[in-house]
This record gives C-alpha cells, sequence and structure tokens, in this order.
C-alpha cells in the first residue's frame, strides 16, 4: 500500500491536498493538530473533510501552543488583525509549521510511508516564513537525516502541491476533484458554528480566490 501523511487543518488549501493525494492513489492518514488555536472550529471541518474524502484514517494530536502565545490565533490578548498589515502578521504562529511537519513525519515513520502532504501556499498568502519553498526542502532535508528509516533507505518526501498556486487556481483545481469548499473554514476567528468574520487576512485571501476563479464562495460571512 502506498501510505501517505495528510496535514488537515479544515481549511480550504489542505481540503484540496487531501483530494489530490487521494486522486494520486494514496492511503491517506490525515493529521489535525489542536494547538489552541482561536478558530477551533477548523478542527470540527477536519473532521467533515476527512470523513467526505474517504481518510483511512484520522487523528488529532494536542499541543497547547496557549503556553507560549506570541500570535493573535494562540493569545486571546492579542487581536486578530482587520486590516492587511505591512511584514509578518501577528497571525503567524510561531513554528507551528515545524511542528505539525514534525508530527507528521513521526506517525509517517510509525506507518512506513514515505510521503506527507502539507498545504501550504507561497503565492496567495500573509508571508509566514514556514510557507516557502526554502523552508519545505530543508525540512525535507532534515527529516531525511533525522529519522531511522530514512537512514536505512526509505527516505521522506515532503509534498506541497499548492506551493506555486494562487488561491483561485487551487480552487479550481479542488473543484475539478470535487472538494466541497462548504465543510472548510478558514477563518481566524471563527465562531462555533464555523461562521467566517469576513475580515480577518484568511477570510480576504479565500474571497479573493473566489471571485478571481469564477466560483461562488459557499462560505457563510458574518460580515459581508
Amino acid at each position: 500500500m502506498k501510505n501517505a501523511v495528510v496535514l488537515l487543518s479544515g481549511g480550504l488549501d489542505s481540503a484540496t491536498v487531501l483530494a489530490m493525494a487521494h486522486t494520486q492513489g494514496y492511503t491517506c492518514y490525515a493529521l489535525s493538530v489542536d494547538y489552541g488555536q482561536r478558530h477551533y472550529a477548523e478542527l470540527a471541518a477536519s473532521q467533515r473533510v476527512a470523513n467526505a474524502q474517504g481518510a483511512y484514517e484520522h487523528r488529532v494530536i494536542k499541543v497547547d501552543l496557549t503556553g507560549f502565545g506570541g500570535s493573535s490565533l494562540t493569545d486571546n490578548n492579542i487581536a486578530v488583525p482587520h486590516q492587511p498589515a505591512t511584514g509578518i502578521p501577528s497571525t503567524y504562529v510561531p513554528a507551528r509549521n515545524t511542528i505539525m511537519l514534525s508530527l507528521a513525519m513521526a506517525w509517517a515513520e510509525v506507518l512506513r510511508a514515505q510521503n506527507i502532504f502539507i498545504g501550504v501556499n507561497a503565492v496567495d498568502y500573509s508571508g509566514y516564513p514556514d510557507c516557502r519553498p526554502v523552508y519545505i526542502d530543508a525540512f525535507e532535508r532534515m527529516a531525511n537525516l533525522a529519522t531511522k528509516a530514512a537512514i536505512e533507505g526509505s527516505s521522506l518526501r515532503i509534498q506541497a502541491p499548492l506551493l506555486r498556486l494562487s488561491k483561485a487556481e487551487i480552487i479550481l483545481q479542488g473543484q475539478a476533484l470535487g472538494v466541497d469548499y462548504a465543510q472548510t473554514v478558514s477563518c481566524y476567528q471563527a465562531d462555533k458554528e464555523g461562521r467566517a468574520c469576513g475580515v480577518c487576512d484568511s477570510c480576504r485571501l479565500r474571497r479573493a480566490g473566489f471571485d478571481s476563479a469564477g466560483v461562488c464562495d459557499p462560505t457563510i460571512y458574518r460580515i459581508k
């Protein structure tokens, strides 16, 4: 069996990546991380997406990053910005992708999976340093130095198929693969029902992507 670990946040990008991996014939083990994020509704969305897309297994691992804070997604005393910021915004979570990829690397080694899929994007994104191609390449090199499986000849590949796609291109690919974006949650401050704020950076990128793709956005926004 061709196993793969797919990092699944419950958002638009990761849902598309799960569909891509499934279409390529991988048996998909979906991994979500409860890190104390403000937008907790995304974890319920990840379960919906995993079920709808036939993930072989879906696990949620808890890592409490609120103990460190430093981000508007993990510290309620820092407001989620409602306007585009200069530089890296406060929604950047220190070490988030490194932690998530490390957890995926551990599970992949146990599963004897040689592929990890992640939905990072370096085109329509918020400027996070851990979404850049150079970071993904560096993590893959590290993983192949750090794991027993790689040392014994079973190297690991970090697949980031959305890395150089626009948000509109991602949506069109997902639509072609049958992804139901109504099941996803992208908003940084979605309420318990998963309704999006309509003003945060993630909402702006999502809205613009659907508009550019000419596809109806199924998101329920609290602010139109």
